[in-house]
């Protein structure tokens, strides 16, 4: 019987807990270390449920039901409130298995941008089809990415923090910086503080306002003007860039698809291209190219020369 109200107090302290009429650290003097660390992963569950539309509105509405009662109606309600929630740690735990235990998950879509507020302050921005994994539960001893993808990252001031890319990684120190890679095309840009870029081949420091780029692992330097990726405000830019490089862009924003077998797409190419307008950016890129395109089927575009 202790047991048994034992087990309805942990639960009405979790109800609370959700509700914010607890912090962490009364919930932890409240409930067994067990069932503190079973209550976090449940609340990180309901978070990620609800970023990818589950539907979890009838358990929460059971919670503030509970709450809301005096403390002699919470009792008979008790029965099928636990039940919703029982049937909630399922389906999240199945969640969980899903996209690894500790890991969180983000990504973007065409033409979709994210901003993920990290555990520390930090800030990161993922542009379109992008993806970023973290460990949420050790964050505080590793404070660790991994980025398929671009993104720009604001660190909060004296947090190490690092990124892992499949062409190299990043380390930096309260900074501001922009990665991007994907395929074997890594890019670097630092505008605050100071950042550390390794790859298989080389490493370099970057400064504010310096760059590095590496297309086969061995990085190499170069200079920025702008203080921010102008993607954030809707501008992809580009300065020598291997034309497959741009191409990937505009497939990533405007959900398309190019065949390319009729070009050279390892051509050089300095330019910009807005994310509003297709025609203006298919314009801008190849007619400068002397490159014409044409739409075979919906969204699939061939590229040959003039």
């Amino acid at each position: 019987m202790k047991k048994e109200n034992l087990n309805k107090d942990s639960e009405i302290f979790l109800a609370k807990w959700l509700e914010g009429e607890l912090t962490d650290l009364e919930l932890k003097s409240l409930v067994s270390n067990e069932d503190f660390l079973a209550f976090k992963k449940l609340k990180k569950g309901l978070d990620i449920s609800e970023r990818l539309n589950a539907s979890i509105e009838e358990s929460f509405a059971k919670i503030q039901t509970t709450i809301a009662q005096p403390r002699t109606k919470i009792r008979p309600l008790y029965t099928n409130w636990a039940i919703g929630i029982a049937a909630s740690i399922v389906l999240l735990f199945g969640l969980f298995t899903f996209i690894d235990t500790n890991k969180i998950l983000v990504e973007t879509g065409f033409g979709e941008t994210k901003t993920i507020a990290l555990l520390d302050g930090s800030e990161v921005i993922l542009n379109s089809k992008s993806k970023l994994i973290y460990n949420e539960d050790d964050w505080e001893n590793s404070r660790r990415l991994e980025l398929d993808g671009e993104a720009y990252f604001k660190v909060a001031k004296g947090k190490t923090f690092s990124v892992s890319t499949d062409n190299g990684t990043v380390t930096v120190l309260g900074t501001e910086f922009n990665v991007k890679s994907f395929n074997n095309y890594f890019d670097v840009v630092c505008y605050e503080g100071i950042v550390g870029v390794k790859t298989i081949e080389s490493s370099l420091i970057l400064l504010p306002q310096d760059a590095a780029r590496s297309l086969d692992g061995n990085l190499k330097a170069s200079k920025v003007t702008n203080n921010m990726p102008t993607w954030i405000r809707g501008e992809s830019n580009f300065k020598s860039v291997p034309l497959h490089v741009v191409i990937k862009a505009l497939e990533n924003q405007y959900q398309i698809n190019f065949d390319t077998k009729s070009i050279n797409d390892s051509d050089i190419f300095t330019g910009s291209f807005p994310h509003d307008s297709l025609s203006i950016a298919l314009k801008t890129i190849f007619e400068t190219l002397d490159i014409t395109y044409n739409e075979k089927e919906k969204r699939n575009i061939k590229l040959s020369y003039k």
